[in-house]
C-alpha cells in the first residue's frame, strides 16, 4: 500500500504540468496616447504634491483655470507635508482625453480622511497635455 503511494507521488511529481488548468493570455492594444496621458496625470499631481503651485497651474487648461477662484487653487497647491497620491488605470473618454481615477492623503481640506476623486486629463497639442478637471 505504501508502495503504491510513494509510487504514485513520484509519478505526479515528475509528470509535466500539462494537466494543470492553463491560463489564456489577453493581449491588448496599447493605446499609445494613455502612457503620455498617465505621465501627464503624474506630473501635475507630484506638483500639488511638492506644493509646487506654478507648474501645478501651467498645468490647467483655460476652462480649469477659470472655474477655480484664485483662493481656491492657492488651497489645492497647499496639500500639507505629509501629501500623497495613488493613481488608479484611467479609462480613455473620447480620442485625446482620459480619467483617471485619484485618491489624495493629506489634503488640506481633512488631512486624516483620503479623498477619492477623478482627474481628467486632455491632449492640448501634438504631444502636451493639460488637465481638464481639477480633483
Amino acid at each position: 500500500m505504501s508502495r503504491a503511494i510513494i509510487s504514485l507521488l513520484l509519478v505526479v511529481s515528475i509528470c509535466p504540468p500539462s494537466f494543470a488548468h492553463q491560463h489564456k493570455r489577453v493581449s491588448r492594444t496599447i493605446d499609445p496616447s494613455y502612457g503620455s496621458a498617465l505621465a501627464a496625470a503624474n506630473r501635475f499631481l507630484h506638483a500639488w504634491q511638492a506644493e509646487d503651485h506654478e507648474t501645478g497651474i501651467v498645468m490647467l487648461s483655460d476652462s480649469a483655470r477659470q472655474k477655480a477662484s484664485p483662493d481656491k487653487l492657492q488651497s489645492f497647491f497647499s496639500p500639507g507635508p505629509d501629501a500623497a497620491y495613488e493613481i488608479a488605470r484611467g479609462k480613455r473618454l473620447r480620442s485625446a482625453a482620459y480619467e483617471f481615477p485619484v485618491i489624495l492623503f493629506g489634503a488640506s481640506r481633512a488631512p486624516s480622511h483620503p479623498h477619492a476623486c477623478t482627474v481628467i486629463i486632455t491632449r492640448s497639442g501634438r504631444n502636451d497635455w493639460v488637465v481638464d478637471k481639477l480633483p
